[in-house]
């Protein structure tokens, strides 16, 4: 069985994409790496670089040139300063060079050194690039890399990673082995995780890091809160997190995210306030996401803004603003997004967006229904129905980019996983007809069916249908 820790499942980035952005990002980081390692580094002269299927064909309009750079630059999506990126950018576009690894300058053009080659596809994956270096003895190498979905990365011809095949106490392929393990030991399902994240470090560490993570969710959304203007791209998308959380705070005052809690909490707690609210969250976080903001690709960064919003939302309205239930909440959310990814996929240009916004949904509904009380099975019956609802879902990004539809379906996917917990808390799961497990096979067996113009081409569906013309995409 595979081994996927939470921290797989939940990762610190830049948007606008996992599999677009990111993925390509840590390909480049660890294609100058290898260099580097090989002593191969300072006898590099030229560089090309090769975007195919989905990657060529969303590539500008999910940034993926631009992590491209980065990542060769040697530069960390996690440290990274993101409000760099365009004068880094801009200084690589003007002197007609970049610094590999950040240590040694080759002459690179992006515009004639990253080729998009839309009509051509490699078998393992839709979201595959190769890097191709020529050295100053005349002789070339070249690598390829899959950009497979949710940042993950697997070089071509590379064998498991060793991290993932770390023995845990508690393996766990499908649902029906987590609630095993949980009926067996009597564990929440949040406990039987932190079991098997001991085997990669110290109990403490684990709830440190669960709680950064929380921290740069929390900075994601109040700094989408609070930011207005036009996203970037050229759809000329108006954030909307602003003035949303503006009139409807009504003019109380706060000065940091811990007052705009209580700011928030003294407006009531009435259906349409809270459901308001639930949309501001997360339409913050993608506005941020598709500004290349810092967010938490979770498990996607196209969906990176459902588990805040639900996870906002119990802290807001059901007096979850504790650590020990947001680490639970997460960590419950991170195990069922990993039996998604062994089950089936977490990437849209295999799945669609039924891969994205409804497992992040399937997610946070088994999470809110953990720190709601919920039993080990109705987490499960939970995480279910959010996804049931979201089969066939498909991504059909107008013009590539991480905005229409993607920013309002997150909304669509919080309130969902929020209706799927409160069903399944109010459910004998015992009654269910339809498994977890089954739901997850039928998503696999709908991706493989679904036609590739809606697996993030923008060969499709509104990509299509709505004219509007992009001269970058």
């Amino acid at each position: 069985m595979e081994s996927l820790s939470a921290f797989d499942i939940l990762k610190i980035g830049v948007g606008p994409s996992s599999s677009h952005t990111l993925g390509p990002w840590r390909a480049a980081q660890r294609f100058t790496e290898s260099l580097d390692q090989k002593g191969l580094l300072f006898e590099a002269v030229s560089l090309e670089v090769l975007l195919y299927g989905s990657l060529a064909k969303t590539g500008k309009g999910h940034g993926t040139d631009i992590a491209i750079q980065l990542g060769l630059s040697g530069e960390d999506p996690v440290r990274f300063d993101v409000a760099q990126i365009d004068a880094r950018i801009t200084d690589i576009a003007n002197m007609k060079k970049i610094v590999l690894h950040g240590k040694h300058e080759i002459d690179f053009n992006a515009a004639e050194d990253i080729e998009y080659l839309f009509s051509e596809s490699l078998p393992f994956h839709p979201n595959a690039l190769s890097f191709l270096v020529k050295f100053r003895n005349g002789e070339s190498i070249s690598e390829t890399y899959y950009s497979v979905g949710g940042g993950f990365v697997k070089k071509e011809g590379e064998g498991e990673d060793a991290n993932r095949n770390v023995q845990l106490p508690f393996p766990i392929e499908k649902a029906t082995d987590l609630l095993h393990w949980c009926m067996k030991t009597g564990m929440s399902i949040s406990e039987v995780v932190m079991e098997n994240e001991n085997a990669w470090r110290s109990e403490a560490e684990t709830k440190a890091g669960m709680l950064r993570i929380w921290k740069v969710m929390k900075e994601c959304m109040y700094r989408g809160c609070h930011s207005e203007g036009t996203l970037p791209g050229g759809l000329n998308v108006k954030r909307r997190a602003y003035e949303l959380n503006k009139k409807l705070l009504k003019g109380r005052p706060y000065h940091d995210y811990d007052s705009w809690v209580v700011a928030i909490r003294s407006g009531g707690n009435d259906f349409q306030y809270i459901l308001d609210w639930v949309s501001c969250f997360a339409l913050a976080v993608n506005e941020e996401n598709a500004s290349f903001g810092r967010v938490v690709t979770a498990p996607t960064n196209g969906a990176a803004g459902v588990i805040p919003a639900v996870l906002q939302y119990f802290v807001c309205f059901c007096n979850g603003q504790t650590d020990e239930k947001i680490i639970n909440f997460l960590l419950t959310a991170a195990e069922l997004g990993s039996i998604f990814k062994k089950g089936a996929t977490i990437s849209a240009a295999m799945g669609g967006c039924q891969a994205e916004i409804g497992v992040s949904s399937a997610m946070a509904a088994a999470g809110l229904t953990e720190c709601m009380g919920g039993t080990q099975r109705q987490c499960l019956m939970a995480a279910e129905i959010a996804m049931e609802h979201h089969l066939g879902l498909t991504c059909d990004p107008i013009g590539g980019l991480v905005q229409i539809p993607c920013i309002e379906r997150n909304t669509m996917g919080a309130i969902k996983a929020i209706t799927a917990s409160q069903l399944a808390l109010q459910s004998a799961p015992d009654y269910a007809k339809v498994s977890l497990d089954a739901v997850i096979k039928t998503m696999w067996d709908t991706a493989l069916d679904m036609s590739s113009k809606y697996k993030e081409t923008a060969d499709g569906g509104l990509a299509i249908n709505i004219p509007i013309s992009l001269p970058e995409c």
